[in-house]
């Protein structure tokens, strides 16, 4: 029975997913929730993730939701080639690395699409924004850097897990136009990433995606569509500078959280 994954194309926790299996040779078939970013409930994808979020993987009569859990489940069942180290300190490291980057990465790239795509501020108030952006993305470069050591890969010699949850978020930082620069170790590891047939299919299928993000602001000035301000993110904009920003789509109604569980 084919795979189905729940997903945004420009989600990474999606991205994640779609290059493990990918990476696995598993078969599997992609599909939006209807009216994605809305905060109207679809019945069917809410089977699958009752918080609203993707990714959510429905293998059989089986569910799973949250990207790390999803990735523990397809190691699990289909261990190869394997993707996480048997190793229990190369397997924390890669779990360490994928951490960092989905609770302090993801809200920077998330952050800029806020202001850049969503329009939520503008003038001197968008340029601290971005300046705290910058800041941190640099700090997590060095971090990364010292990760990656002289290794090709951030587990030594072979693409894995962390390498995968490393990926999407630094072609969004780049697209963001704050990658790490071409010819530093981070950059040529970005490039033999992005040379891999599974992370080139699934950033084709981001960069597709962002050809209809041009009528979103207007979409969320007007509430049509909510962004989801969960813990990282919000923290990250507060502790930026944009505590403004989230009391205004407060006061519109175009910010939502995730969903209570019932």
């Amino acid at each position: 029975m084919t795979l189905t994954v729940y997903e945004h194309p420009l989600s990474p926790y999606a991205q994640k997913v779609k290059i493990a299996l990918d990476e696995k040779g598993v078969g599997y078939v992609t599909r939006m929730p209807n009216a994605i970013g809305t905060g109207q409930p679809d019945p069917e994808f809410l089977k699958a993730n009752p918080r609203g979020e993707v990714p959510a993987l429905i293998d059989g009569d089986d569910t799973i939701f949250d990207s790390t859990i999803i990735l523990e489940y397809i190691e699990d069942k289909w261990p190869e080639p394997a993707l996480l180290s048997r190793e229990p300190i190369a397997a924390a490291r890669a779990r360490m690395i994928e951490e960092v980057m989905d609770t302090q990465f993801e809200p920077i790239n998330w952050g800029m699409g806020e202001i850049r795509w969503f329009k939520r501020a503008e003038g001197e108030r968008a340029r601290t924004l971005e300046a705290h952006a910058v800041s941190q993305a640099r700090g997590i470069y060095a971090w990364l850097t010292r990760q990656l050591g002289d290794g090709e890969w951030f587990g030594g010699a072979h693409f894995g897990w962390a390498d995968l949850s490393v990926v999407p978020y630094l072609n969004g930082a780049r697209g963001n136009g704050f990658g790490p620069d071409e010819k530093s170790p981070l950059g040529q590891w970005l490039a033999r990433a992005n040379g891999r047939a599974s992370v080139h299919k699934s950033a084709q299928a981001a960069a597709d995606s962002l050809k209809g993000m041009t009528m979103v602001a207007g979409a969320v000035e007007s509430g049509m569509f909510k962004r989801e301000y969960r813990d990282h993110r919000l923290e990250w904009m507060i502790r930026s500078g944009g505590l403004d920003v989230v009391l205004e789509g407060l006061k519109k109604n175009n910010i939502r959280f995730s969903n209570e569980l019932s």
